[in-house]
């Protein structure tokens, strides 16, 4: 505990990736209280036009009630 997952556009390099998972991994060390072995992050790229079926519809429509950061654009509306 914990696992993350992150879903982003393809394009970034892997020290993008890399540095984004340090950064993930030593915030949620020191907020959770875990220790770092504990946590895993996965990087998972998706296409730009499959991201509404795929990301949007399944991970923050039709599950706003345990988001804490919405997104700040709607593709549905």
């Amino acid at each position: 505990m914990p696992h993350i997952i992150v879903k982003i556009f393809p394009g970034r390099t892997d020290e993008q990736k890399q540095l984004l998972t340090n950064e993930i991994v030593k915030n949620v060390v020191s907020i959770m209280d875990c220790a770092e072995k504990s946590v895993s992050v996965a990087i998972k790229e998706v296409q730009p036009d499959d991201w509404d079926e795929t990301v949007y519809k399944p991970d923050i429509l039709e599950n706003r009630d345990t988001l804490y950061k919405n997104p700040g654009y709607n593709n549905f509306e």
